[in-house]
């Protein structure tokens, strides 16, 4: 007997806020509509072979956490042709560019603590869920919750 899936544009209307969000802190807002669609066809390819339907969730944004990495990768590999490099110069912080400065800085972590941060921090995700988003244990998930904020602390505090 398969298993019984809600008809897939039910999860998608369900889902697709969440798994935005977590693609603009994770891939940045440049890459994020991209990896959004990326991750929706994905997800629409291998959803009639989920074999379980109790967290689709979490399938959805480890699927969504494997298309930032691709395109973090990408990005480094992306020639950017420029003239002359542009002068720094001091200027003063804004309250948006030091949020902007935060979510640069969740996304300079390591993919799991990036994900941990995000999936605990912005939308609740229990521990459990967050275990399975990271194909780890719940004391796995914590730790890399904990982790992920001390460095983004010790960023910050700079």
């Amino acid at each position: 007997m398969g298993v019984r899936l809600p008809p897939f544009q039910a999860v998608f209307d369900a889902q697709r806020t969440d798994v935005y969000r977590f693609l603009v802190a994770t891939a940045g807002p440049v890459d994020a509509d991209d990896c959004f669609q990326e991750t929706w066809i994905a997800a629409l390819r291998a959803y009639p072979r989920l074999r379980r339907a109790d967290n689709i969730r979490a399938w959805l944004l480890k699927i969504a956490q494997n298309k930032a990495i691709d395109a973090h990768r990408a990005r480094g590999r992306r020639p950017v042709p420029v003239e002359a490099l542009p002068e720094r110069t001091a200027a003063p912080v804004a309250v948006a560019d030091r949020d902007d400065g935060l979510w640069e800085a969740v996304r300079e972590l390591p993919p799991k603590q990036r994900t941990a941060v995000y999936c605990r921090s912005v939308l609740g995700m229990p521990y459990a869920e967050l275990a399975e988003l990271l194909d780890s244990s719940e004391d796995a998930a914590r730790r890399n919750v904990h982790e992920g904020l001390r460095r983004l602390r010790e960023e910050w505090d700079r």
